[in-house]
């Protein structure tokens, strides 16, 4: 091959064969030219699935987001947070009663949206979750028990969360892991089974799968990605067309074959993503994550409108961030669950009118919990530092909603006991020693999503640890 040739590959590369994917698909493409024989191909499902996460980045105070309301509960909240100024007031809390528990809890009262969800059976709660390398108590947490590596740090337990490993570092995450077991599920489809609205995410990173990164609306999708430097000119066309040509020739080299099988990717997302922006009844919030969500529902219509697309299984990653409040909480904390609040109703009514309601499961995430004992001692400054076990949303018509769900404690509930000390304390700051992993939470959703039992010990290598693998709350 002459230099000229050899150039023109390189640029063309270089201009096309990151242009939708980026570096890290780029790499992925090769990976996969290898890997893809190595995974078994089941027949693809005749349905249609979704998982959404939402991140909370930065660490969600969930002990003002959930608060017990008997007496006995509250008191304990209120002793430790009321001095500061960090208690909310019995009147504010939107009061919830989950069967399961057979007692009051106040949901914050930035969620009236999720209280309506909630009403509808359309909202559950999985109670004190987090990393856990095994089920752990108070006794063998503090005589140097098996402990997640590098506890309370907000990067190692955002990685935590999302990879569901707490054992080692790795830079697979469990959406990435199941979907390289689910490569046959979207009928040999080059579109990407994982679509990020906030940039690159661990959580969706396979060994055979790369997220595709998308921008948030108000982009329109015809506009997230664009091949440019080719107009209706006579030069530009031939130009495009030798290019075109070069994705044809040296396909019996491995890795020339990969990347240009890459590139080819890139040009097809670009082609399914070029047609009229969809559109929806649905009102959104103009918040960052109202603006990520609505992104999502436009690429799950398309996906029901356009030929090229008909994907049978879907992931979405999503990130609301500014939860890491040491100071400012109260304020803060409110109107970041006003914007979550907001968004998850827009979304889930979305849901309802793309008919996909009881076929999208929306989740939650956060690098850990709060201190129950404030971090400052007078409002409005107060804040938290970093905990670990925390609670989680999960939102959907295939919710089994208005209720609980976790591992039972010390205390006989999911629920911890609120008490500085206590028998779910790590010390005497209120860090919840979790009871429900996120490999038993990650595994219920995988395993609805479509996950096969033989394959839940790959994605994730801890779960036979844990005596229950499903936490049974979705149907």
């Amino acid at each position: 091959m002459n230099n000229k040739m050899e150039q023109s590959r390189r640029d063309f590369l270089k201009r096309t064969g990151c242009l939708a994917l980026g570096a890290a698909a780029f790499s992925a493409g090769i990976e996969k030219f290898g890997l893809i024989s190595a995974h078994a191909l089941t027949a693809a499902p005749t349905d249609y699935k979704a998982l959404v996460c939402i991140f909370l980045s930065g660490g969600n105070d969930s002990n003002n987001m959930i608060v017990p309301l008997d007496a006995t509960g509250y008191n304990s909240y209120s002793l430790a947070r009321n001095a500061s100024g960090l208690a909310l007031g019995t009147t504010q809390l939107i009061p919830i009663t989950p069967p399961s528990l057979g007692t009051d809890f106040g949901l914050h009262p930035a969620l009236p949206e999720l209280k309506a969800l909630w009403d509808q059976s359309r909202l559950a709660v999985i109670a004190n979750v987090g990393p856990l390398v095994q089920p752990l108590t108070r006794t063998q947490y503090q005589s140097g028990g098996a402990r997640p590596y590098q506890l309370f740090s907000h990067s190692d337990q955002v990685a935590q969360w999302q990879t569901s490993r707490s054992d080692v570092r790795t830079q697979v995450g469990w959406g990435g892991a199941a979907a390289d077991k689910m490569l046959s599920f979207n009928a040999g489809s080059g579109f990407p089974l994982i679509t990020s609205v906030s940039g690159a995410a661990v959580f969706g990173q396979g060994l055979a799968t790369r997220p595709l990164a998308i921008s948030a609306a108000p982009t329109a999708l015809n506009q997230v990605l664009v091949l440019n430097g080719f107009s209706t000119s006579a030069a530009d066309v031939a130009r495009r067309n030798s290019m075109n040509f070069l994705r044809t020739i040296d396909r019996t080299a491995s890795l020339v074959a990969a990347a240009s099988d890459s590139t080819q990717q890139a040009v097809d997302i670009i082609a399914s993503l070029s047609g009229p922006d969809p559109t929806l009844t649905t009102v959104f919030p103009a918040t960052g994550l109202g603006n990520q969500l609505k992104q999502v529902a436009k690429v799950i219509k398309l996906n029901q409108t356009a030929p090229a697309l008909g994907l049978n299984r879907q992931m979405f990653f999503c990130t609301l961030g500014g939860f890491d409040t040491h100071q400012d909480q109260l304020t803060t904390q409110q109107n970041l669950l006003t914007q979550l609040s907001m968004a998850m109703k827009a979304f889930f009514d979305a849901t309802v009118e793309l008919g996909v309601d009881s076929r999208v499961t929306t989740f939650t995430l956060s690098d850990f919990a709060r201190t129950l004992q404030p971090a400052g001692s007078s409002a409005p400054t107060v804040g938290t530092d970093h905990a670990w076990g925390s609670h989680q949303f999960v939102m959907g018509s295939s919710v089994i909603g208005k209720d609980f769900y976790g591992v039972k404690g010390p205390n006989n509930t999911v629920f911890p006991t609120l008490t500085l000390g206590g028998p779910n304390d790590t010390d005497t700051r209120g860090r919840w020693i979790p009871t429900a992993s996120v490999d038993q939470y990650a595994a219920t959703l995988a395993t609805w999503f479509g996950l096969a039992d033989n394959d839940l010990s790959t994605v994730f290598p801890l779960l036979s640890r844990f005596t229950t693998p499903n936490l049974a709350f979705l149907a």
